[in-house]
């Protein structure tokens, strides 16, 4: 292999190349001409002594040796847009970006109190968010297109690049003139014919739910799965079933007595635990320690504890 390393004008063409599939793709989306890529590319193989790329037809499809050396570039890349984005900060007291991705419940009920708290502390960071299932964003955590993740904890626990924040419990609610408001507890002789309300699927939470019933040895009806926490309320407002949701989702309708919060079976509670995930090649910034810590004190008063 050569002695003469790739630059970083020639790793971003190549990225742009594998992204695009295409030379003429990949000059216009850096602006740049088409024989420059084609430059590029083929002082990249020459330096590294291996053909990255083929033609398929009209496509260009990567080889053996070009996917491993994307691999690489996407973390070298990634790892300094990072030192750009501290560098800038430092030279620009508290300027910044941070990109996080979280669930809609915390999109809704923890992130507003969470940035205005962070803010106050970095009043020039721009913040940008992406709603959406934990397992789904922490794979876009592991690509680097997000900084950091909230969300609850796998089924297997990510041992690095993760940090418990806080717990909380599931709660069953019912409109005040279901039977089980009367008596304050649910009844687990009905839950076969009960009508439950629980949230997507193939999240954790509908994972949690799923292993409690299990544990009871209780296989109830079909349950109703909505994808929006507003819509499991108003469900269970006018008794089209027995909605489960997390005991600080619904605070204010217990509160004004549109519904009543029944605790899990005895001896069988759902809790859950949320975490901070970024992505273990790195640790956290400045920046991010800062959101980490906010959002682990707000979500634990947000829980009760």
């Amino acid at each position: 292999m050569s002695e003469v390393l790739p630059d970083l004008r020639q790793l971003r063409a190549f990225v742009a190349v594998a992204d695009e599939g295409s030379f003429t793709l990949a000059a216009k989306k850096l602006f740049l001409t088409q024989s420059a890529i084609s430059h590029s590319m083929r002082a990249l193989e020459d330096s590294l002594g291996c053909r990255l790329l083929s033609r398929l037809g009209k496509k260009t499809v990567l080889t053996e040796e070009g996917a491993v050396l994307l691999r690489r570039c996407r973390s070298i890349l990634a790892e300094l847009e990072q030192v750009g984005r501290e560098l800038d900060g430092l030279k620009r007291w508290g300027q910044s970006r941070i990109r996080i991705g979280a669930p809609h419940s915390l999109c809704q009920f923890l992130l507003p109190t969470v940035l205005r708290e962070f803010r106050d502390c970095f009043p020039r960071c721009e913040p940008s968010i992406e709603a959406g299932d934990t397992d789904a964003l922490l794979e876009r955590l592991d690509d680097h297109e997000l900084d950091v993740v909230l969300g609850l904890q796998p089924s297997v626990p990510r041992e690095k690049g993760a940090r418990a924040l806080f717990r909380d419990r599931m709660t069953f609610v019912v409109p005040p003139v279901h039977p089980w408001a009367e008596t304050g507890v649910p009844d687990t002789n009905d839950f076969e014919h009960t009508q439950f309300i629980i949230y997507a699927r193939a999240t954790g939470t509908h994972r949690l739910v799923e292993n409690h019933f299990a544990e009871l040895g209780i296989r109830p009806k079909a349950p109703l799965v909505l994808g929006d926490m507003e819509a499991i309320k108003e469900m269970s407002k006018i008794g089209i079933g027995v909605g489960i949701v997390a005991d600080w989702v619904v605070k204010r309708e217990v509160d004004e007595g549109t519904l009543v919060a029944l605790p899990a079976s005895e001896g069988h509670e759902i809790e859950r635990e949320w975490a901070i995930f970024w992505n273990d090649e790195r640790p956290l910034s400045l920046v991010e320690e800062t959101f980490a810590g906010i959002s682990g004190m707000v979500g634990e008063a947000l829980a009760g504890k």
